[in-house]
């Protein structure tokens, strides 16, 4: 048994995790950040809550790039083949549910 408390979760570099769970080859981790990921593709698909702070979720719909502000208690999902990166707006933290050893 857990009882993590996200909001006081902190990572000495961005996108630092802490691993929650891992069950029949999926992962939960709990990640901190103040800056951009890089515009990738997950070996599978990919689930994003938003625990603290506020994250512009960029993705591309069949070559345009869109987006979608997600606040607190938002949830992105990406299903297998899209391609997306997050942009946090100062620190967030970021519930993320993947295929274990995803990008």
């Amino acid at each position: 048994m857990k009882i993590i408390s996200s909001r006081a979760f902190t990572g000495s570099r961005a996108w630092e995790a802490l691993d929650i769970a891992n069950f029949e080859g999926t992962s939960v981790r709990l990640h901190w950040t103040d800056r951009p990921y890089q515009w990738h593709i997950n070996d599978g698909q990919e689930v994003f809550a938003v625990m603290h702070g506020c994250v512009e979720m960029f993705y591309r719909v069949a070559g345009e790039e869109k987006s979608a502000l997600l606040n607190v208690g938002d949830i992105f999902y990406a299903s297998e083949g899209t391609e997306h990166v997050a942009h946090p707006r100062g620190e967030a933290r970021i519930l993320v549910i993947e295929k274990a050893g995803s990008v």
